[in-house]
């Protein structure tokens, strides 16, 4: 209790004046769970899941023939040679903006990306949540509050980022698995949704709702077990994640809500199977076994008005020209189920809404040759964009302007600076050899590249811009300077 109160004082989400109040469960979490009974609700294995997913993709082409169309992208190579967004010459913009790595947005294509949703969206009561933890950027946050957008949070700051950014806390949902009681206090506060995880969270939440004196509306984070079919690192609802709470686990957080009438309402459910879903059957699969759930719950007397069924829609990395299911497809695909029960559908899009509209621009600092290895070395680094040596990550790599007329194509492992073999952003990539100084991007850098960057080596974070919808170029974040780092010692 002591070091609790303790830290309560030193928290920066709490006022001074709030105590703490005591609370605790009346029963050890684990000593009575029951099982739920559910209906339909066979998992589907991963290979049923593949076949299902080729079929439904299958049967969206014939569908929806209009999709096979290529997508067409803010970033567009012209038939002279040159990369353009927006209708602007990147080279152009490098020359008039500071000479270093920097990241380009297109601020219209945020908003295409963000009408898409709500255009899929039409007929249903819903909650576009943008994911902050996909790219924090301020300027980027209020554009997206202004086109209607909630906000997904999964830290205390990603929440008090929101309010300073003028998002509705009613369409704010508190997602994480380790959520500190400071921070929920400040949810319960500005009457954030949040979504239980485990048996402490839900005791820390009862804690807060107490200590701010007011009810949270909670939904419970059900973990589906349902395959998502993408890398380890981004695959967030098989049983061994350490998000979200088992289904046989169940009964006993219900009974919890029950327990605790005046500090908690149980409004609905949660769900969150991964990121780079490129098949809309597994969120179909979810959702059958989600409105099982709810169901069941809403039978036992709460009432359920939401299903939360996480984000995850994947993006074409690989500029291939891949058929990729679109918002509309993913809508489409739970929007039966969400009318049957009349529900409130959430969705927490990020990388869908923002990575396509962005890229990290950099500057050729040479080429050379060890071994049998050719090598691009570039001033951005994995500092700058850590996805490729964090995940194997692959990321699109092309010159902003015409090779010069002798330049042999050859293939190049694309890297930076940084003291780390690990510091790529291409392997084996197929260019036309740049000439020192020339630009080279690295394309759909929008989401967990700025807001993963670090300063390792003292690489300091890059500025960023945007191609506002008059065609001019804005700063949307400083960069930071070698004095931004002295500032942390002043005064010691």
């Amino acid at each position: 209790m002591a070091a609790t109160n303790h830290l309560l004082s030193h928290s920066p989400f709490l006022p001074k004046t709030l105590t703490h109040q005591q609370h605790q469960f009346t029963q050890n979490p684990f000593s009575r769970i029951s099982i739920l009974p559910l209906r339909n609700t066979k998992i589907p294995s991963k290979s049923l899941l593949c076949i299902k997913a080729v079929l439904s993709q299958e049967s969206t082409k014939t569908q929806n023939p209009q999709q096979t169309a290529s997508f067409q992208h803010c970033f567009t190579k012209s038939s002279d040679g040159y990369l353009y967004c927006e209708g602007l010459k990147v080279e152009d913009v490098m020359e008039t903006v500071e000479r270093r790595p920097f990241y380009l947005y297109s601020k219209p294509q945020i908003t295409r990306n963000y009408e898409a949703y709500e255009e899929a969206l039409e007929g249903l009561n819903s909650i576009i949540g943008y994911a902050i933890k996909a790219n924090n950027n301020l300027k980027i946050l209020e554009h997206l509050r202004q086109l209607g957008s909630g906000a997904v949070l999964v830290s205390g700051n990603e929440l008090r980022l929101a309010l300073h950014a003028g998002f509705d806390p009613k369409r704010c949902i508190f997602n994480g698995n380790g959520k500190l009681l400071e921070e929920l206090v400040l949810a319960a506060q500005e009457g954030v949704l949040v979504n239980v995880d485990s048996e402490f969270d839900l005791e820390n939440i009862v804690g807060a709702a107490k200590i701010a004196g007011k009810k949270v509306n909670v939904l419970l984070r059900i973990n589906p077990d349902v395959d998502p079919q993408v890398h380890p690192y981004v695959a967030t609802g098989n049983k061994n994640s350490k998000f979200g709470i088992r289904n046989e686990k169940l009964q006993w957080f219900l009974d919890a809500v029950k327990a605790h009438p005046n500090e908690l309402k149980l409004v609905g459910a949660h769900c969150h199977l991964g990121s780079t879903i490129t098949k809309v059957d597994i969120f179909r699969d979810a959702a059958v076994l989600m409105v099982n759930y709810i169901d069941e719950i809403r039978a036992q007397g709460f009432e359920i008005d939401y299903l939360n069924i996480g984000g995850g829609l994947g993006i074409d990395y690989y500029h291939a020209g891949a058929v990729l299911p679109t918002p509309r497809d993913l809508i489409n695909t739970v929007r039966e189920l969400v009318l049957s029960r009349d529900l409130n559908l959430i969705i927490e899009p990020g990388r869908s809404l923002i990575a396509n509209t962005c890229c990290l621009v950099n500057r050729v600092t040479g080429v050379k040759t060890n071994g049998t290895k050719n090598f691009v070395v570039i001033d951005g680094s994995m500092a700058e964009l850590i996805r490729p040596s964090l995940y194997d990550a692959y990321q699109h790599i092309e010159l902003v302007s015409p090779a010069p007329e002798d330049a042999e194509v050859s293939t190049f492992d694309v890297v930076g600076p940084v003291c780390e073999s690990a510091d790529f952003l291409g392997k084996e990539r197929e260019l036309l050899t740049p000439a020192k100084g020339s630009g080279l991007v690295v394309h759909d850098a929008g989401a967990y590249c700025m807001s993963m960057a670090s300063t390792y080596n003292l690489k300091m974070r890059p500025p960023e811009y945007w191609v506002e919808d008059d065609g001019s170029i804005a700063k949307i974040r400083h960069a930071e300077t070698f004095e931004d780092h002295l500032r942390f010692f002043k005064d010691l």
